[in-house]
């Protein structure tokens, strides 16, 4: 199931990029991690496949925000990390229009792969591991916000 939003394909100005990369960014890692423990508490993350993530490290790049997210899989969570590996064992960057399709999944992976929106680099394994991951995530129906369409 997609959640039903309607996310347009967009870029933000290349300055918020400038300014967003001298900002701090472990508010990014501790958000981004906050939301994959809560999917994991939910059980919409496979089991078996988050046991292969163990100890890797992960980057999660938005281009045009100029933010950045290194965390790991350890111990049954998602943790931030404060020093960046370097470099992580699995990267992904994208625009966050990209993004937010794949999480709404407008776009599977592999669209926004080989139309250049996605860039996934590292360790090949690990990729296809939460490529494959993210294709089975299945989200639960949400409460339909009266006055609210989507």
């Amino acid at each position: 199931m997609s959640l039903q939003l309607n996310i347009p394909k967009f870029q933000l100005p290349e300055l918020l990029a400038r300014i967003g990369s001298h900002l701090p960014q472990w508010p990014h890692a501790l958000t981004l991690t906050a939301g994959l423990n809560a999917a994991v508490k939910m059980k919409l993350l496979p089991p078996d496949s988050l046991a292969l993530l163990e100890n890797h490290s992960f980057l999660v790049e938005v281009l045009d925000t100029g933010g950045q997210a290194y965390f790991t899989f350890r111990d049954g969570l998602f943790r931030p990390l404060f020093t960046a590996p370097q470099p992580a064992d699995l990267s992904l960057r994208a625009n966050l229009s990209a993004f937010l399709q794949l999480l709404t999944r407008k776009e599977d992976p592999d669209t926004l792969f080989f139309n250049r929106q996605l860039s996934i680099e590292g360790d090949t394994e690990l990729g296809l591991i939460v490529k494959n991951m993210l294709d089975a995530v299945e989200w639960p129906n949400l409460p339909t916000i009266p006055g609210f369409s989507h």
